[in-house]
């Protein structure tokens, strides 16, 4: 049997480098086009979908107008709009195709993602690289991960959205206990 004590101390380590490791102007350039933007649509498939879902979530506790991408009440994406795409490769055909429609209604493009060389690059506006690196042909090497698959990139990116919240919330002086009023109380 594995130990949980070990495998969590590994869990804990990747994603303390992982985070460590993302540049803060990227961030702050990130934070910045939310605060600008009417509305913030997000796009991803898969784990990292579900790490943007919560993101969302979260910003729109902090009073950001938020869509996903595909949900039923989705508004059009205009020039005043923001589209922030997940993808790790950044050569994931949906969140791809999503983005370079985006572009054609001059919405801000802001890929998150661990390859800064990928097809996303041609319609993103901005980046910002989570360095979680499990894959061996990524041209660019990131923190190596002893856990399945992609989940570093997963994990790092929920924490990141959490952290810009935490940033947002701090900026806007937002009492922590207020944000409850925003939460969902049909549940």
């Amino acid at each position: 049997m594995s130990d949980y004590n070990v495998a969590q101390k590994d869990v804990i380590s990747e994603l303390e480098e992982t985070l460590g490791k993302v540049d803060a102007e990227e961030v702050n350039k990130l934070i910045e086009e939310i605060e600008k933007a009417d509305k913030v649509f997000f796009v991803a498939v898969g784990r990292v979908l579900l790490s943007l879902q919560s993101v969302a979530k979260r910003l729109a506790h902090l009073g950001v107008d938020c869509h996903i991408v595909g949900e039923i009440t989705e508004p059009a994406i205009t020039e005043d709009d923001l589209l922030i795409v997940g993808s790790g490769s950044g050569e994931t055909t949906f969140p791809v195709a999503i983005a370079e429609k985006a572009k054609k209604y001059n919405a801000t493009v802001f890929h998150i993602g661990r390859n800064p060389d990928c097809s996303m690059d041609e319609f993103s506006d901005f980046f910002v690289r989570i360095p979680a690196s499990d894959i061996p042909e990524l041209p660019v090497k990131g923190v190596e991960s002893v856990q399945p698959m992609t989940s570093l990139f997963e994990q790092a990116l929920l924490l990141l959205g959490d952290t810009i919240a935490l940033m947002m919330a701090r900026e806007m002086d937002i009492e922590m206990e207020d944000l409850w009023e925003y939460h969902a109380n049909l549940e």
